[in-house]
């Protein structure tokens, strides 16, 4: 009986890994870095890992963090940051594409780049970093695909969980984190960030869902891309830290099925044995 037993709860934790329980939300806005912290680390103790940074932003391989501030200055503003960076050369699992032109990173102080003013003169007083001293922003397009991988390798992988930072959000529900999931690429739902008016303010975003099954979080930042001409009604806003689970191997649909139809067998033919 105690066989049964075993087979019965395999066959229940099956079930059960089919269905999520509702994602969990971390927001808040401030107008200081220090305003949002304790919600960011509310986020980070959720996810778990450690409270210092191991290689390639690892947290005891449970969690995985990008500042910008490590990207060197080849890649940084006025030059472009290639989308694969955070998985070839600082391999963290994550690359990123856009519909529009490609990435930037912000200069470090000092420069005519800091904050993206070789872009918009104006944007060094609209913007400011969380963990000085680079932004990320897309360029051409609102839109950022985060796609997942085993870190270092070229292996789809999935996330439980995944959080931005953002500066100058204005408008609410404009900016967002939108999640796919990791095999049908369904929307598991879109989160707007919180808005927060003036400049140089701070909003922050993570959804932690019960199972790795994320495989894309598409960010939208404001309601246009940055610009020399942006004004009037538009909302330009740009991300620092990003904030996630450690992306894990996913077993193929066909593998969970297989198992679940033997574990099906081995429990009827068990029964069989029972009554006889």
């Amino acid at each position: 009986m105690s066989r049964i037993f075993a087979i019965a709860v395999l066959a229940t934790v099956l079930a059960a890994s089919s269905l999520q329980a509702a994602p969990i939300t971390f927001s808040a806005t401030a107008t200081t870095a220090a305003g949002i912290t304790p919600i960011r680390d509310d986020f980070r103790a959720a996810i778990g890992g450690g409270t210092a940074a191991g290689a390639n932003g690892s947290f005891g391989g449970v969690r995985r963090e990008i500042n910008w501030d490590g990207v060197p200055d080849m890649f940084s503003a006025p030059n472009n940051m290639p989308p694969d960076f955070f998985n070839v050369n600082s391999p963290r699992g994550a690359v990123f594409s856009t519909p529009g032109t490609g990435f930037q990173v912000s200069a470090n102080a000092g420069i005519a780049a800091t904050e993206f003013g070789n872009i918009n003169a104006t944007y060094p007083a609209t913007f400011a970093t969380f963990s000085a001293q680079r932004l990320f922003t897309a360029l051409g397009s609102t839109v950022t695909d985060v796609n997942f991988f085993l870190a270092g390798t070229t292996t789809r992988a999935a996330t439980s969980a995944f959080g931005a930072i953002f500066t100058d959000v204005d408008l609410p529900n404009t900016s967002s984190l939108e999640f796919f999931d990791f095999f049908t690429n369904a929307s598991l739902g879109t989160f707007f960030v919180p808005a927060l008016a003036g400049s140089e303010t701070f909003e922050f975003l993570g959804v932690k869902f019960e199972t790795p099954t994320i495989g894309r979080v598409r960010i939208t930042s404001g309601n246009t891309a940055l610009g020399p001409n942006d004004g009037g009604a538009t909302d330009v806003a740009v991300m620092d830290d990003f904030i996630y689970a450690e992306p894990q191997a996913v077993p193929e649909p066909g593998s969970l099925i297989l198992l679940g139809s033997g574990v099906a067998v081995l429990a009827a033919s068990l029964r069989r044995r029972v009554r006889r």
